[in-house]
C-alpha cells in the first residue's frame, strides 16, 4: 500500500493501554510513505500512567513522523480553513471523544481537529477503545457511524469475561480502513472476534 500522497491527521487520545499498539500503526503508515501529522489530546500530553511516560510517548511519535504535531485548540482550527489534510483517523479514541464527537463538542485539540477536518467533508476514521461500548456509550458509537463521512476501524470485545462492555479496535487494520475511507468505502466487516 502506498500512502506517499496523502496527509493524515492522526488524534491520539487517552485510551493508554492502546498507546503501543497506536505507535506501531504510525510507524507503519510512516514507512508507506504518509506523512502524518499526530495531534494529541491534553490526557495524552500530560498523563503519566502505568503505561508510560506521555512526555516520552508524546516524543516518539513526533521524532516517527518527524511533525512537531499539533497541542492546542488554537493550533488545530487552522486544519479547516487551510484544508491540508486527505483524511483524519482518531487512533485512539476514547469514549469520552466519542461521546463529544456526537455532540459537537470541541473542548480539546483532537476534537477541534476532527470539527476544522471535517468541515471540508474528507473522511474521519475512528478507532474506537472504551471500556463503556456496550454499556452507555453505544449509542454514541450508532451515532457516529450513521454520520456522514465517519468511517470506523473494525472492533471488537477485548476482554468479554471481566470487561463485558469493553471495546477496542483492531489497530493493525487502520491502514487498510484509511485506504477505503479515502474512496468513500468502510472496511467489512466492522464487528470482529475478540481482539
Amino acid at each position: 500500500m502506498d500512502l506517499s500522497k496523502y496527509n493524515i491527521g492522526l488524534g491520539i487520545t487517552g485510551s493508554f493501554c492502546t498507546f503501543a499498539r497506536a505507535r506501531k500503526e504510525i510507524e507503519r503508515l510512516c514507512e508507506m510513505g504518509a506523512n502524518v501529522i499526530p495531534i494529541f489530546s491534553f490526557n495524552a500530553q500530560t498523563c503519566d500512567t502505568r503505561f508510560g511516560s506521555a512526555k516520552e510517548y508524546v516524543e516518539g511519535i513526533c521524532e516517527i513522523t518527524g511533525n512537531e504535531g499539533i497541542r492546542s485548540i488554537c493550533g488545530a482550527e487552522p486544519i479547516g480553513p487551510n484544508n491540508f489534510l486527505d483524511i483524519m483517523a482518531i487512533a485512539p479514541c476514547t469514549g469520552n471523544t466519542a461521546a463529544k464527537l456526537c455532540n459537537g463538542i470541541t473542548d480539546t485539540p483532537v476534537l477541534m481537529a476532527a470539527k476544522a477536518h471535517m468541515r471540508n467533508g474528507k473522511p474521519l476514521v475512528i478507532a474506537i477503545s472504551t471500556n463503556d461500548a456496550l454499556g452507555a456509550g453505544f449509542k454514541n458509537i450508532g451515532m457516529l457511524m450513521n454520520m456522514k463521512n465517519i468511517y470506523f476501524v473494525p472492533f471488537g470485545q477485548d476482554n468479554y469475561k471481566s470487561k463485558p462492555n469493553s471495546m477496542i479496535a483492531k489497530m493493525e487494520l487502520l491502514p487498510e480502513t484509511l485506504e477505503l475511507a479515502m474512496q468513500g468505502k468502510q472496511i467489512q466487516p466492522i464487528l470482529q472476534n475478540p481482539v
